[in-house]
């Protein structure tokens, strides 16, 4: 930060001057491509209406190191920034630079802004933000020198932000890894024949106990109180090992009619989009029975129902699920494949002992699952309190 300050005090010791956008920069919208033209196999990104590419083109119309600002849809007012030669569309605004100012400089600047952008945006249809408001809007425009050493602090911290978000992603990947090898090793037992070893005996699960098929709710029948509910979507996208509450509930009068859920009793997931999700299981722990979807079984037991529900999750069920599941776009299990699947029952004293330990496991791995993302805001918030602050010029004076 020294050099920088010396920079300041040499070559602007009496303020930056502050210029149009325009000025300095040619704004320029790109030419929107027809979904046929659009191929995964081509060399440049498209870029309309986000900072994602939308596909990729045989051509591109603007060259690497340019900032861009998305200027119609959900995304507008975004700004963003290629490294690569690219086709922009006319869904986003790409800035030409002027030698008096790098383009890395504009696009940390305008970054820092963002939300001024975002408040421009007429809505009212396709929200839109208008050429003139990026034109007319007033940068810091020091020597270059000094933009060169922002650029590099900041892409310094830039580099190290995304190196951390990789470490914290990698030690909860490993976590869970970890984990799943411990559960399994758990859960494995190493079956032999005859189907006896240490107490531990195995058994399909429609010998151990009952898959009574849900029925009737759908998503439009949620209410803001009554009879707790569970739908099948609800899962894989909001519940985990287990539950003693439900996120919804719908009317008494309907719940009459639907299959219900008891103490004990784990409620199985048989639709998915995807082979993971599909027969993902919930124990339900609540002290109230609850109401049950289509699309989802009941399993009813004399077993730990977490230690059931740990038995979905292993590897070996995995590969079962995988060999057995039908379907393309929508993936279904037949609650006959799930009775059939074998499961290893060692006494409830020692399912009781796995079931704490596993649970610990899941504790600390939710744990750091939850935590990370906090983390990265945190860092993300550092970066860009240091980003403000070395964009924050003392404004010249006439």
């Amino acid at each position: 930060m020294s050099k920088l300050n010396d920079l300041i005090n040499k070559l602007c010791p009496d303020g930056v001057e502050f210029v149009k956008l325009g000025e300095t920069c040619e704004v320029l919208r790109g030419k929107r491509l027809t979904k046929k033209q659009l191929s995964e196999t081509e060399k440049y990104p498209v870029f309309h209406g986000g900072i994602q590419p939308i596909g990729f083109y045989s051509k591109k119309n603007r060259n690497a190191n340019t900032v861009m600002i998305i200027n119609v849809g959900a995304s507008a007012g975004t700004i963003g920034y290629s490294e690569k030669d690219f086709w922009s569309s006319d869904g986003c605004y790409c800035l030409s630079h002027t030698e008096s100012v790098l383009p890395r400089y504009i696009y940390y600047v305008l970054s820092k802004d963002q939300h001024y952008f975002q408040s421009k945006v007429r809505h009212g249809g396709i929200p839109t933000l208008d050429a003139l408001v990026v034109r007319n809007y007033r940068i810091p425009l020091p020597p270059l020198p000094i933009q060169t050493e922002i650029v590099r602090i900041l892409d310094k911290f830039t580099q190290l932000e995304a190196e951390l978000e990789a470490e914290l992603e990698a030690e909860l990947d490993c976590r869970k890894r970890q984990y799943e090898f411990y559960r399994d090793q758990l859960l494995s037992f190493g079956k032999i024949t005859p189907p006896e070893r240490n107490n531990v005996v195995w058994k399909k699960l429609s010998e151990v106990g009952t898959l009574v098929r849900g029925n009737g709710l759908q998503k439009k029948d949620f209410t803001p109180n009554g009879v707790g509910c569970i739908h099948y979507g609800q899962i894989y996208t909001h519940y985990r090992t287990f539950a003693t509450e439900t996120i919804t509930c719908c009317s008494e009068e309907l719940a009459k009619k639907l299959r219900t859920a008891e103490y004990g009793d784990v409620v199985i997931a048989t639709t998915s989009e995807n082979v993971e999700d599909v027969c993902k299981a919930v124990a339900w722990l609540g002290k109230e029975s609850i109401a049950i979807s289509g699309d989802a079984y009941i399993y009813k037991h004399n077993q730990n129902p977490k230690y059931i529900a740990y038995i979905f999750q292993t590897g070996n069920f995995f590969d079962y699920k995988k060999r057995k599941a039908n379907g393309t776009k929508v993936i279904r299990l037949s609650g006959d494949a799930i009775g059939k699947y074998e499961v290893p029952l060692p006494p409830i004293e020692e399912q009781n002992r796995i079931v704490a330990i596993l649970d610990r496991f899941e504790s600390l791995t939710t744990s750091l699952q939850h935590g990370l993302p906090a983390e990265i805001a945190a860092r993300r918030q550092q970066y860009e309190y240091y980003r403000d602050k070395l964009l924050d010029f003392k404004r010249k004076t006439a």
